[in-house]
């Protein structure tokens, strides 16, 4: 999946803070990824991520949207 840095990310699982849009920050083995409501930055593997990516934005339009698995 073709993820860049400043690309919008919906995932399937919400953050606690109940938002589920990502600003993603980093790409490598690792994505360092912020929630769009409370600005929170976590690091986490790029396999968990790719896994639950719903939908990634790009510039303000839909570039990958995943089908309901």
């Amino acid at each position: 999946m073709d993820i860049r840095v400043n690309d919008e990310l919906t995932l399937k699982k919400p953050h606690p803070c109940g938002c589920d849009r990502f600003l993603v920050l980093r790409v490598g083995m690792d994505f360092k990824i912020r929630c769009q409501s409370c600005s929170h930055e976590m690091m986490l593997p790029r396999k968990k991520v790719e896994k639950s990516i719903k939908s990634v934005s790009r510039d303000g339009e839909k570039v990958g949207v995943r089908s309901g698995e």
